[in-house]
């Protein structure tokens, strides 16, 4: 019988240094479809819309990938009305930034 997940964990590969199989102890199936949703959301879009999140990225002051994650994670194109989220955005960063470890 398989263990219980924890209340926070959200279901997701293993991401730990393991040298098992890549879907951990757990069940392969879910392991192939979170690394299946994971490709087609992070699918290179056209070659246009690319530059165009580009563009607004840098307008923000915000990385490609900052802007992306925003569009897949709340499904909307930041502007400079959301001035907020963009901090919180920039405080972010440079918490990860910092680590305890080194």
């Amino acid at each position: 019988m398989s263990r219980r997940p924890r209340r926070s964990h959200n279901g997701g590969p293993p991401l730990d240094d393991y040298d098992g199989p890549p879907w951990g102890k757990g069940d392969a199936y879910v392991f192939l479809a979170w690394r299946a949703a994971h490709d087609k959301a992070w699918k290179a879009p056209s070659h246009a819309v690319m530059l165009m999140r580009l563009e607004r990225a840098e307008r923000l002051g915000q990385t490609y990938e900052e802007y992306t994650i925003e569009i897949l994670e709340r499904g909307r194109h930041l502007g400079e009305d959301d001035a907020d989220r963009i901090t919180e955005i920039r405080r972010a960063r440079r918490r990860k930034r910092t680590s305890h470890f080194e």
